[in-house]
């Protein structure tokens, strides 16, 4: 039966590095769809996770944070994701802090490119859980007040993506702004990426939060098998780094680091499919992948 009432658009959220745009999409989605740590630029792809009930369907991506000046050939294609969602984006989510006010000199450019947008734009400023903790009240409508002045015209919410502070209230909002029609994807899909990518993420974050310095930036993971069996999935994938010093430290001393790396993916893993999993990891040289737009590509970038 066609429900006519039913809405149906893309949100797509932005913003600053480390402003808590992957822990929004999570929250707001119910999975965790995108890998999250505390070192910027951890979000490289744009993934999209959907909400679906009987009488909407609201698809969300997520964006690599804003970056002003990349260097990379990856970089540069991760900042052309940040642009094509406002290609097709029915509202964007634009995405700060609690407290953050530094920012406006750094990316003003950006900001009045945003500014001159005729999508609707809803700021979040988010992390007000860290009021009474870090901020006082006073710091949250300082805050307001201070994005209030560069976008008079949109709407602000106070949210917090970690403790799902005001999250009724802003698919409420999204509803409000939404226009009638039918569903974009079939019900029950919870994003449009592949097992692969997922698994994929999940070994990157592992290397993000176990690495320092430049490794978790000169990695990239490709899974060239994946049996998904009835209540097991066999895995093999290769971590791609761009020098010989990089690979050493990745594997570690006889192998204990990539062996620590192991233990926490296959729990990364299994907490995702909810299976038993066996997982098997290479390490591989790609000397400047990132810098490389065929290898890029072959990376699905």
């Amino acid at each position: 039966m066609i429900n006519h009432k039913h809405k149906s658009g893309f949100v797509n959220i932005i913003g600053f590095p480390n402003v808590g745009k992957s822990t929004l999409i999570n929250s707001l989605v119910g999975e965790n769809i995108s890998i999250i740590t505390n070192k910027p630029q951890t979000t490289r792809h744009r993934i999209l996770g959907i909400i679906d009930q009987y009488d909407y369907q609201i698809i969300f991506s997520d964006t690599p944070g804003i970056m002003i000046k990349p260097i990379y050939s990856m970089q540069k294609i991760m900042m052309q994701y940040v642009k094509k969602s406002f290609e097709d984006a029915d509202i964007v989510l634009f995405t700060t802090e609690i407290g953050k006010f530094y920012l406006l000199n750094k990316y003003l450019s950006f900001l009045s490119f945003l500014k001159e947008q005729k999508i609707p734009i809803l700021i979040l400023i988010n992390k007000i859980d860290k009021i009474g903790v870090v901020y006082s009240e006073n710091m949250l409508y300082d805050t307001i007040n201070y994005w209030n002045n560069f976008f008079p015209n949109s709407e602000i919410l106070p949210i917090s993506a970690l403790k799902n502070i005001n999250q009724d209230l802003l698919i409420n909002k999204i509803l409000d702004l939404l226009s009638k029609g039918p569903p974009y994807y079939p019900k029950g899909i919870l994003s449009d990426r592949s097992e692969r990518f997922f698994v994929n993420e999940i070994i990157r974050e592992k290397i993000f939060l176990m690495y320092k310095k430049e490794i978790p930036y000169s990695v990239e993971i490709s899974t060239e098998k994946f049996k998904n069996g009835k209540n097991s999935i066999h895995i093999d994938s290769s971590i791609y780094v761009e020098r010989d010093s990089q690979k050493g430290i990745l594997i570690g001393k006889k192998g204990n680091s990539i062996n620590k790396l192991g233990y926490f993916s296959i729990q990364g893993i299994e907490n995702f499919f909810s299976k038993k999993v066996w997982l098997r990891l290479n390490v591989k040289i790609c000397k400047n992948w990132r810098s490389n737009y065929k290898k890029l590509q072959n990376f699905g970038y």
